[in-house]
């Protein structure tokens, strides 16, 4: 079953939900655009920054993931964390300014859009999230940080949004599990 590619970024702050939210639009279209062979090949998923954005190999890595979505050009493409995660690592790390037009020149030619996350800035329910991710990673807090911080990722990331040439639908996703949000995220594919 062929359909209109998407080519989907998630981006957000930690903490804010990505993974699970990506798991649940890839559970609706990786089965229905499947080839019905024993590849799981009607959507492609790339977690993007495995410790790369925001280091001296950050801008490197989007320009090979970047091709990489320009040659899949017959099925879905979802990316968990992209340039926008870079352009907030560069600027909280290292206080650089990152300029990312011509990265979106390239991904608004294979019709990109972005999912931006956000969370409610409430302290509690960051500390919980924190809590949670620490249980499931340990190692996660080697580079764990306050609500605070997160709260000041998500400011740049609004900031960003407003600068992209993409497409993009803006998500509340403070409370999860919630099919709604799935569902404004696939109407917003033009999938429902």
């Amino acid at each position: 079953m062929k359909n209109p590619k998407h080519n989907i970024i998630f981006e957000g702050p930690e903490l804010v939900g990505k993974s699970y939210l990506m798991s649940q639009v890839y559970n609706y279209l990786e089965p229905k655009y499947n080839s019905g062979g024993k590849i799981m090949d009607g959507c492609h998923w790339f977690n993007c920054d495995v410790g790369i954005f925001g280091t001296a190999f950050g801008q490197i890595t989007l320009q090979k993931y970047l091709e990489l979505f320009e040659e899949i050009n017959d099925t879905n493409v979802m990316a968990e964390k992209f340039h926008l995660t870079e352009a907030v690592y560069q600027k909280l790390y290292n206080n650089k300014d990152f300029d990312f037009s011509a990265i979106e020149d390239r991904l608004a030619k294979i019709n990109t859009k972005i999912i931006l996350l956000i969370f409610d800035e409430d302290e509690e329910l960051l500390a919980k999230r924190l809590k949670d991710r620490l249980e499931l990673y340990p190692h996660y807090s080697r580079i764990a940080q306050t609500p605070a911080d997160y709260i000041k990722q998500q400011q740049l990331y609004l900031e960003l949004i407003k600068k992209s040439k993409l497409d993009y639908l803006i998500i509340n996703s403070s409370k999860l599990p919630n099919p709604s949000l799935v569902d404004k995220i696939l109407s917003f594919l033009r999938e429902k």
